[in-house]
């Protein structure tokens, strides 16, 4: 497969085993970029994906009210049930197949919780710096039909309220891909000098020429499309496509 205008392409490899851990008996964290104690300063955002924390919380735990302001804060719920309260107002449980996304604005506080005591909740916690300061603090949570990811790329992200799924103050789109082994697909970038940023959920594929594994993060930008192919069965991916520019 070859898609056009990749001669210059640009590509950065975030290996499942090289990200930041933390581990703190209820919590067990894995970040792809900087965060908290984990500093690196090859790695402190890919355009304006600031964080991309791969979490899993014990049974019953959570994070207590915490304080946000100016970030979009997306959760993506990979097995589980988590419970959010804000001070918006909002007493809300997420599961796999919902989206979340808050606009933090000129300042929120909020907790998350595992709802359940016999099981643990997995999910992603993705931080995008707005294109704008100070909006009005804002909620949004969608259930997805998981069908609709079936050997496609099922958009869950996007700057406009009207398009499938959430919306954020921010250039960006996000689409989840559920693929059958050896099936292939092209993700055509929605706005020029953006980037995007791939992270394999679950299996294995190949994209353009690498090789990325379950957990891997692969950033890649200068081009307009990317291909893929998944190289094992149920292979899942999540597809970042964010501005480069801060």
């Amino acid at each position: 497969m070859e898609t056009t205008d990749q001669i210059n392409i640009q590509t950065v490899l975030h290996e499942a085993e090289t990200r930041g851990h933390a581990n703190h008996g209820w919590l067990e964290s894995f970040h792809s970029f900087s965060f908290a104690s984990y500093h690196n300063p090859e790695r402190m955002n890919f355009g304006v994906l600031r964080v991309l924390n791969d979490d899993r919380v014990s049974q019953g735990m959570g994070f207590g009210k915490h304080p946000h302001d100016n970030m979009e804060i997306i959760s993506i719920p990979l097995e589980g049930d988590l419970e959010h309260q804000d001070s918006m107002g909002n007493t809300t449980v997420i599961k796999e197949g919902d989206i979340q996304a808050m606009s933090a604005g000129t300042g929120i506080f909020h907790s998350e919780y595992n709802k359940n005591k016999d099981q643990l909740v997995k999910f992603l916690q993705i931080w995008i710096y707005p294109n704008k300061k100070n909006v009005t603090p804002r909620y949004d949570q969608i259930t997805l039909d998981l069908k609709d990811r079936h050997n496609k790329l099922q958009q869950i992200l996007s700057p406009n309220p009207e398009d499938e799924g959430v919306w954020i103050h921010q250039d960006a789109w996000f689409h989840i891909g559920k693929f059958d082994k050896d099936f292939a697909a092209t993700y055509t970038l929605k706005k020029p000098g953006n980037g995007i940023y791939a992270f394999v959920l679950k299996g294995d594929f190949t994209i353009g020429n690498i090789a990325v594994k379950e957990r891997d993060g692969l950033g890649i930008w200068d081009t307009n499309a990317i291909d893929l192919i998944a190289n094992s069965a149920d292979a899942q991916i999540l597809l970042m496509e964010v501005p480069m520019q801060l």
